[in-house]
């Protein structure tokens, strides 16, 4: 079945020149869309309209566009990643809009991420969030010897689950309070449940947490907001692991 063609579309946009200007939303019509059309390429044939008009296109995020990288990082109609559950941005598909949409498009809206043009923000908070603690610095070995450590299945499954988080930052921008507590969680799990992170396991937690305040992330509000929204599903009780090892980590200190 041949996918529906939305005739005329009004896309708003948020139009801004640099982290110093004032932004604002502009609008743009848009015509003969295919319901097929991945939403980033839905940008691109935008973009294409206002190179040959003489207008400056739309500034945004992509790489991989496979779900993958988290770089299409967009604030859809008041959603992180727009109205369907389980994608990035780069997943989404003009089906889900209707013939004659409104679409309100916003970059994300946090103090830790800072808008450097249009629809793109610098997440590098994050980056010095993992450099504060996510990794181990100890020689673990090589594949061979990973492999002879003994692991559970459901530590492992669990440190998969955890591993997953892409860092797009849609638990940032879905939360009130602007919080990074899903991402510092996952990423604390995911090494909190294999033996080879339980070297640092002491300082992992504190440092990350730390760190995270420092860059102005807000606190946890407890409404599970952030797991609804996460395109990999991490689930909330990674937060509970997080308040586990930094109250451990604070007692042996």
């Amino acid at each position: 079945m041949a996918d529906k063609i939305l005739k005329e579309l009004t896309i708003r946009v948020w139009r801004q020149k640099d982290a110093k200007s004032k932004g604002k939303l502009e609008s743009y019509k848009i015509n003969n869309i295919s319901g097929g059309t991945s939403f980033l390429e839905m940008l691109d044939i935008l973009n294409e309209e206002l190179i040959e008009k003489g207008t400056e296109p739309i500034a945004f995020d992509h790489d991989c566009r496979e779900g993958i990288c988290g770089m299409c990082s967009l604030f859809i109609d008041g959603r992180a990643h727009g109205p369907d559950d389980d994608i990035t941005t780069c997943q989404l598909h003009m089906r889900k809009f209707e013939e004659g949409a409104t679409i309100t498009i916003e970059p994300w809206r946090a103090g830790a991420f800072p808008v450097i043009k249009d629809l793109i923000v610098d997440r590098m908070a994050f980056e010095k969030v993992l450099q504060s603690g996510g990794y181990i610095s100890v020689n673990t070995g090589g594949v061979p010897d990973g492999n002879a450590i003994p692991i559970s299945y459901d530590d492992a499954e669990e440190a998969m689950d955890a591993a997953a988080c892409i860092g797009c930052g849609a638990c940032v921008a879905t939360c009130k309070n602007s919080s990074a507590m899903l991402f510092v969680s996952a990423k604390v799990s995911h090494l909190a449940k294999l033996p080879q992170g339980r070297v640092e396991a002491t300082r992992r937690a504190k440092n990350m947490v730390a760190k995270m305040d420092e860059l102005g992330f807000g606190n946890c509000t407890n409404t599970g907001a952030c797991e609804v929204e996460c395109p990999k599903g991490i689930s909330i009780a990674n937060i509970a692991r997080l308040n586990r090892e930094f109250l451990c980590a604070t007692i042996k200190e």
